[in-house]
């Protein structure tokens, strides 16, 4: 890489602790979470839980623009695999594809929800349920091109797709393009450089959380549950933890790819006086990118 190098960087409103679970945590304010997205340098952002901004597109456009921002893509969660609710799934992920394109989003990133509130329980799937589940991300496939969006799959610690066995079987029987999120990878067990190297053609949207890899082993052990582990610092600085960031950005660069890179530090905040941490953290996240593209 070189001085020339450019990196398309947003920001993502889960580093403030904006999450879509009930009981997460303080839910801050959109303007505040915006004027510090733009304050640690980024111009773009992902979009946050349904009803964080504004759910028409055109009032969402301004209050990204009114920070000078726009958007690139959204987190959207559905319960793929139960061919009871799929159909009424399936219109929940058209009326927020709806959104975001209206708004501006390039990408659909989607998660494959077990169906339990939060991300504290695995699910192993039989072969029904996972053919109901391909058939499920097809749908939301075609979901995503009739409204101009490419829909990435995000392998996501308590969901479907988890642990490295389950993100293997997605690449092998699917076709979806792939959300690479190296904080989840490395917390579910998988390599993330491997994966990236895997699937780099694959990758269609990256996520780069990194991760302090104690924490995670005790996460996987069961000695701890997803929101603890998350409120006691599993998520880093990039550069500051256990995931290669370099390395894979130096791999995903070699490979061709020119995609977003989504800087994400999952945060869980129990008090407002909390929140003087995300914005210094996101800044140091983007001079590290900065530092890594100029390399």
């Amino acid at each position: 890489m070189s001085a020339a190098t450019v990196m398309r960087m947003a920001g993502a409103p889960i580093t403030w602790g904006v999450c879509e679970v009930p009981g997460w945590g303080l839910q801050l304010e959109p303007d505040l979470v915006l004027r510090e997205i733009a304050s640690a340098g980024l111009t773009a952002t992902e979009l946050g839980p349904r009803g964080f901004l504004a759910t028409e597109p055109a009032a969402a456009r301004a209050q990204l623009a009114s920070h000078g921002l726009t958007l690139v893509a959204g987190f959207v969660p559905a319960v793929l695999h139960r061919a009871s609710t799929l159909n009424e799934q399936l219109q929940l992920v058209e009326e927020s594809a709806r959104t975001l394109a209206g708004a501006g989003a390039e990408i659909l990133v989607l998660a494959a929800e077990t169906g339990s509130v939060g991300y504290e329980s695995s699910l192993a799937l039989n072969e029904d349920d996972w053919e109901t589940f391909r058939r499920g991300v097809a749908a939301v496939e075609q979901i995503g091109k009739r409204h101009g969006l490419i829909v990435a799959l995000h392998p996501h610690y308590g969901t479907l797709i988890e642990n490295d066995a389950q993100v293997r079987r997605l690449l092998e029987t699917t076709r979806v393009p792939l959300c690479l999120d190296t904080g989840h990878l490395l917390v579910g067990g998988s390599n993330p450089f491997q994966i990236a190297k895997l699937a780099a053609e694959r990758i269609a949207h990256v996520h780069l959380k990194d991760v302090d890899a104690s924490i995670a082993r005790r996460l996987r052990a069961g000695e701890i549950g997803y929101r603890d582990a998350v409120r006691d610092g599993l998520y880093r600085p990039l550069g500051e933890g256990s995931a290669e960031i370099e390395s894979i950005v130096r791999l995903l660069t070699d490979s061709g790819y020119a995609g977003w890179y989504v800087i994400e530090q999952d945060l869980v905040i129990g008090t407002y006086t909390d929140a003087a941490g995300p914005l210094e953290n996101a800044t140091r996240s983007v001079r590290f990118l900065q530092r890594v593209a100029a390399a």
